[in-house]
């Protein structure tokens, strides 16, 4: 996978960088060469000072240098200064004898060797009259060689202070240009499951419209088909309901009508479980489009307490929890949430229905409810099997049961969690509360 970033800024830093060396070099050169011209120029006036004290005498030319001037021109504080004066014909006149000799007609000053130690050597020609004289000045680079490094070392800490705030502008310019891009990462990121509202395109850069454009187009048909689908679903689970509650009554009659045979008893029994479990599905399939948070309304929430809501829905489970000999047990204080009726009661049927389903014979099931500072909290406590902790995920999907004995359709906890998230509330599955953390405990925390 590319990252915009990576890409900006590798093509912004290394040319920077590129221009930068160059620059750095430049700036070298633009120091350097000055400086060098300077320990040249001292060369030339050093040998031309030694030029004008050359005299013509009856046996040729003499340095008339007086001791003391020539410890004066000698005296350094950091180089060693030699010179030589060579007639003609190649002999000392006056001088360092061990001087280098002049490299053909070479011209200017130039880079040499004497006494073991890198020099600079400059050669002058002077007409003494009777032919020319050579005056060669040669001065050791310790001084010049000093300069440089201390060049090198400012130019070194300027271009790395300049190199690390040039670095630092453009990752701050490049992550501010991509920020447009982060806000729009965070905003659906924040949005809950189903929500499939188009991005505002006036809050994003012009370079971005066309992927906003063409982002909602696609939330757009994803909105469609998740509409289709859902009143697809609904309108299945409604054309459902009358057929099966004429059947349930058809099956009720004819087990009347047939009380004296056993075979004919018991095949009917079987067949108004199974449509009463088709009924069950089938409501369980009409919740789950009621409960579609993509199709909720926010303006249907009121604030509610659910007691009476609890007390509604655990009528319908009496029975059933009667015949498996389960102890259903309450403690119910008033629990004021905000939330719709109709599906609030989904939410209790299905919890219970699952407690009261898989809890064995002679469990217990406790419902409880009870306010925690701004929030209202819903728990349902069970002694049945529970779940694992690595599938407390997963049973809030479609269809998904725990296992091959489980009778339920994979749907309960799925309308728990639609209904959770359509009222801004969370629903967690913990231990029981029996000793070793036997049974289950679901706890759904509305907002206050």
């Amino acid at each position: 996978m590319t990252s915009v970033r990576v890409r900006l800024l590798k093509w912004l830093i290394g040319p920077i960088l590129l221009i930068n060396l160059a620059v750095a070099s430049l700036t070298y050169l633009l120091a350097w060469v000055p400086a060098q011209i300077a320990f040249d120029q001292s060369l030339a006036d050093a040998a031309s000072a030694l030029a004008s004290r050359l005299i013509v005498g009856s046996e040729g030319p003499i340095l008339d240098l007086p001791r003391q001037a020539e410890q004066i021109l000698r005296v350094e504080d950091v180089d060693t200064l030699y010179f030589v004066v060579r007639s003609t014909a190649g002999a000392v006149l006056a001088g360092d004898s061990d001087f280098p000799a002049r490299r053909g007609s070479e011209q200017g000053a130039y880079d040499g060797t004497m006494r073991g130690e890198p020099v600079r050597l400059a050669y002058l020609s002077v007409d003494a009259g009777h032919g020319l004289v050579q005056i060669g000045v040669a001065k050791t680079v310790r001084k010049r060689e000093q300069v440089r490094a201390a060049t090198v070392r400012v130019l070194l800490l300027l271009e790395t202070i300049f190199t690390l705030a040039l670095v630092g502008m453009i990752w701050f310019s490049v992550t501010n240009g991509l920020l447009p891009l982060a806000l729009m990462r965070l905003d659906l990121s924040k949005r809950e499951a189903g929500d499939l509202a188009p991005i505002d395109g006036d809050k994003v850069p012009y370079e971005l419209a066309p992927v906003v454009g063409a982002f909602n187009e696609l939330l757009d048909k994803v909105q469609a088909g998740a509409t289709a689908q859902h009143d697809f679903l609904a309108d299945v689970a409604h054309q459902l309901r009358t057929p099966l509650a004429g059947l349930k009554l058809q099956l009720e009659w004819l087990g009347e009508r047939h009380r004296g045979d056993p075979d004919t008893v018991r095949s009917i029994g079987l067949m108004l479980l199974s449509n009463e479990r088709m009924i069950r599905q089938t409501n369980q399939l009409l919740a789950l489009a009621r409960a579609e948070p993509s199709h909720f309304e926010k303006t249907r929430l009121e604030v509610l307490d659910l007691v009476p809501l609890i007390e509604q829905v655990v009528q319908y489970f009496v029975d059933a929890a009667a015949r498996k000999q389960i102890d259903i047990g309450f403690d119910l204080r008033p629990t004021a949430v905000s939330g719709d009726s109709f599906l609030l009661r989904d939410l209790i049927d299905n919890l219970i229905d699952n407690a009261v389903r898989y809890t064995p014979e002679h469990g217990t099931v406790t419902v409880r409810c009870f306010p925690d500072g701004h929030h209202g909290m819903l728990v349902i406590e069970d002694s049945g099997p529970g779940i694992a902790a690595h599938l407390r995920d997963k049973v809030f999907d479609r269809f998904v049961r725990i296992d091959d004995k489980s009778s339920g359709s994979g749907l309960g906890l799925a309308i728990v969690r639609d209904i959770a998230l359509a009222h801004g509330a969370t629903v967690t599955i913990g231990d029981g509360p029996h000793p070793g953390g036997a049974g289950m405990t679901i706890s759904v925390r509305f907002r206050g």
